[in-house]
């Protein structure tokens, strides 16, 4: 049949009385193939809105059919998915006075985007930097009793490794896109931009920065929470959001529901 209908300069499409209740739609090949093999049973006749407004008048074809289109009038309906997320929250866990404010608003801002990324198909994830190293509590999923569980215990107190947190994320997005190359990425970035334990032999900010621009030029969407009080601010969150090329925010108020917020508002301007 699909040969009979490709080589065909005409198709014609015979709704008879018994079609249009359910019964059967006959189609009349014009080039004269064997009509007894293009009779299709159908439950109900459906037109794509796109195929009806393409058909052309055939005055002399409509006196013998219902109606009539050619194989050029023909649309497929197509259904695009919106590409995944990955949300990945890089969070300073080096000794303050705010780390445990910190600590519970990224945990409650991961369970609120998890509890909708099943509509979503996002996943979320979490690194903490402190002392001298940065590790990954919670890697790329969206299971809200995953992040729950890897959540509960964070380790907090130390120095401020900025550099081996902005290094682990960009390894994970590398390892991600190769996984999921569809995958859009965004780090969420919490810290005063302050970094003090370097990896290799260059200055902790040098180096950090250096990593940063790997990160920009990976495409990698950014977003910079300033954890820095306004009254001791020095620039450094806005000078690390300049070098990944992404924003830098300050919170009125460090809560989940802001910090979920923040997320959801760079994720519709996608």
């Amino acid at each position: 049949m699909g040969s009979s209908l490709a080589h065909s300069k005409l198709i014609w499409i015979v709704l008879h009385g018994a079609a249009a209740a359910g019964a059967h739609t006959l189609v009349h090949n014009a080039s004269g193939g064997d009509t007894s093999k293009l009779v299709l049973h159908v439950r109900r006749p459906r037109i794509l809105p796109s195929t009806q407004h393409s058909e052309p008048p055939r005055q002399e074809q409509r006196k013998r059919v219902s109606f009539a289109i050619q194989p050029s009038d023909l649309h497929r309906k197509i259904r695009v998915r919106k590409a995944a997320n990955l949300i990945l929250f890089v969070v300073d866990a080096s000794w303050s006075m705010a780390v445990a404010e910190r600590m519970s608003a990224t945990k409650g801002a991961i369970v609120s985007l998890l509890s909708d990324a099943y509509q979503r198909r996002d996943r979320v994830g979490m690194i903490v930097f402190q002392k001298d190293r940065a590790i990954t509590v919670l890697p790329p999923t969206n299971s809200i009793q995953l992040a729950r569980r890897a959540l509960a215990d964070i380790p907090v107190g130390g120095k401020t490794p900025l550099s081996a947190g902005l290094s682990l994320a960009a390894e994970i997005f590398r390892k991600e896109k190769v996984i999921h190359p569809d995958v859009l990425p965004l780090m969420i970035l919490l810290t005063d931009g302050a970094g003090n334990v370097a990896m290799g032999d260059l200055p902790p900010q040098e180096e950090a920065q250096r990593i940063a621009d790997r990160i920009r030029e990976s495409k990698i969407q950014s977003v910079v929470i300033n954890m820095e009080h306004a009254a001791f601010d020095q620039g450094l969150a806005q000078s690390l959001a300049d070098r990944l090329g992404g924003s830098c925010l300050t919170l009125h108020e460090l809560k989940a529901e802001h910090l979920y917020q923040t997320v959801r508002n760079e994720l519709d301007e996608q």
